[in-house]
């Protein structure tokens, strides 16, 4: 079982400005992100900006406009900042205020930092430019930039008291974290396409005639670009429906929290599905309102009942 810290306890005004502005940073920044954090409470909301805000900046280097050796050296910087973070070495007057909120929360919370890390090792494969040539190459990737950060959220979370099935919870956080990377992928195929990058596993591409790429707003001629992205999206809603099983293991909010940002990710990839196409004219998104309707959605619990019944049918 994972324990957490529910309690709210006195913040210094140093440390309370350091998480206002990781707040404001994954308000202006997290299109979807945003949505499920806005449901836990401040102790948790604070500690998931921070390392929100702490991604943020490892994912801006990679995706920036700098030399390749010029990035891997900042990444490795803010490798060093975060081992600052590891061993107690952040004070609350530093002047870096990400810093300041994460060793906070790390001080607050079981947040395992290595899965940080992990983030920074996925983003200097992104930064070498490499390539997957199948799906448990492309896994490696997908679990740090992505699986790591849903264990770290974890540490945030906490599993509930007596929950069955609690020494997975870090698997399944894992699971959902490949989840919405795959749904990710799809999405912006066209786009990291214009940025020189693939992340498709080669073998999927050339099964489905895909192998050209995606440099034009239309399928590469000959190809079954429909069957390979609803291959992919069963692929897709496999790792869903495993990673779903983490939400009976948290607590309502937080169990609101992973299915608001989960459930976003579901209906991209619902409209994906319907409209292959679509990805390769332009980033696919959902209106505010329909976000805002599966935050909704997530706080009432339906999804992790839902789960939790068709947990218990499957043992009996």
């Amino acid at each position: 079982m994972i324990r957490t810290v529910e309690s709210e306890q006195h913040v210094s005004a140093p440390v309370l400005a350091a998480y206002s502005y990781c707040e404001t940073v994954t308000g202006q920044q997290a299109r979807n992100f945003a949505y499920g954090i806005r449901l836990l409470p401040t102790p948790k909301r604070r500690a998931m900006s921070a390392v929100y805000a702490f991604s943020r900046r490892v994912d801006d280097i990679g995706d920036g406009a700098l030399a390749p050796d010029v990035k891997a050296a900042r990444l490795e910087d803010t490798r060093a900042l975060l081992s600052r973070v590891r061993d107690g070495r952040v004070d609350e007057d530093d002047t870096d205020p990400v810093a300041v909120a994460l060793a906070h929360a790390a001080a607050q919370f079981p947040i395992p930092l290595g899965g940080l890390d992990e983030l920074i090792d996925g983003v200097l494969m992104d930064v070498r430019g490499e390539t997957y040539e199948t799906w448990d190459d492309l896994k490696v990737y997908c679990r740090c930039v992505a699986g790591a950060i849903g264990r770290v959220s974890l540490g945030v979370f906490g599993t509930e008291p007596g929950a069955r099935g609690a020494e997975r919870a870090s698997e399944y956080a894992d699971t959902l974290g490949l989840a919405l990377q795959l749904t990710n992928i799809l999405r912006d195929v066209r786009e990291d396409a214009e940025g020189g990058r693939v992340y498709l596993p080669a073998d999927d591409l050339a099964k489905f005639g895909c192998s050209a790429g995606f440099d034009r707003p239309v399928p590469p001629v000959g190809s079954d670009f429909a069957g390979l992205v609803h291959f992919e999206v069963r692929r897709a809603r496999a790792l869903f429906a495993e990673g779903y099983r983490l939400l009976p293991m948290l607590d309502r909010r937080s169990g609101a929290c992973v299915a608001a940002m989960a459930g976003i990710y579901r209906r991209l990839l619902d409209r994906i599905e319907r409209e292959p196409e679509a990805v390769l004219r332009g980033r696919v998104s959902l209106p505010g309102r329909e976000k805002a309707y599966v935050a909704v959605r997530g706080l009432s619990g339906l999804d992790a009942r839902h789960v939790s019944r068709r947990t218990v049918r499957r043992r009996v």
